[in-house]
């Protein structure tokens, strides 16, 4: 495992300078049209029942210590990230990702929406960094990868929308889709270890939160899990595909020894 000081450092900076403006540009974003969701029989049991009414954005934006909250996280994640990659062109896209990404988790945690507002613009500014990256290393392979990953996330989260609309939302499928642009361009291995890391950290945890009860499991936010599960394919490649192979193989040897013993 190779960790890069410099990059590290630098965007770590960048990190906690941007994660520190984030409450603001949270405050400065316009409240959605209603989206009602049909709340299941039980979930007025739950903590968060969707009929609740939904917390404006300015009072999010609000939250004591937001901040500096906010800038501690954006600054350990684009310093893994910077320490992971290293001085590569990636890291333009990758680094301003970082509090986009969180930005994006904290309010779909908080209130089930994901902002077009800070999605629309992201898809033009990472567009243009995947571009000026394969212009800087002059890789075009990296960049037809970033195209496929864009319209075949979009596609695929598109029909999962389109067959089962009640099991995300839209805004799930616009965030896929960048995601997909940016982790595309290191490599489609990447990208699909970081979307079924996704789908299993959804899985998994949507299980806890539902015993929690924290979510209802019909409601469950994807964005935050999409967003983790990118930053894992991106940064920890290697290690999750290695952590894969080992439970694989794990439960291979148990099944095994469970028939062996029949």
């Amino acid at each position: 495992m190779t960790w890069n000081l410099a990059p590290a450092l630098v965007a770590a900076v960048w990190g906690a300078a941007s994660g520190a403006v984030l409450p603001r540009m949270i405050a400065r974003l316009p409240e959605p049209d209603p989206d009602p969701l049909e709340p299941s029989a039980d979930e007025a049991d739950f903590a968060r029942p969707v009929d609740e009414p939904k917390e404006l954005y300015v009072d999010l934006a609000q939250l004591p210590g937001l901040a500096w909250k906010l800038a501690v996280v954006c600054a350990v994640l684009a310093g893994v990230t910077g320490a992971r990659i290293g001085w590569s062109p990636s890291l333009l896209f990758l680094a301003y990702l970082v509090p986009v990404g969180v930005a994006l988790a904290l309010v779909d945690w908080r209130t089930r929406y994901l902002p077009t507002r800070l999605i629309a613009p992201s898809y033009v500014v990472v567009g243009v960094l995947v571009l000026l990256a394969s212009l800087l290393t002059e890789d075009w392979l990296s960049l037809r990868s970033s195209a496929i990953g864009w319209v075949g996330c979009f596609a695929v989260f598109f029909v999962l929308w389109f067959i089962s609309p009640g099991s995300m939302a839209y805004g799930d499928v616009r965030l896929a889709g960048l995601l997909g642009m940016a982790v595309g361009w290191l490599g489609i291995a990447q990208l699909v270890l970081g979307m079924f890391t996704s789908f299993l950290l959804l899985a998994v945890g949507g299980i806890v939160l539902s015993l929690a009860r924290v979510f209802h499991r019909r409601h469950m936010p994807f964005g935050p899990f999409l967003v983790a599960g990118a930053f894992l394919g991106a940064v920890f490649p290697v290690e999750l595909l290695t952590a894969y192979a080992w439970t694989v193989e794990g439960a291979t040897s148990l099944v095994s020894s469970v028939v062996d013993s029949l």
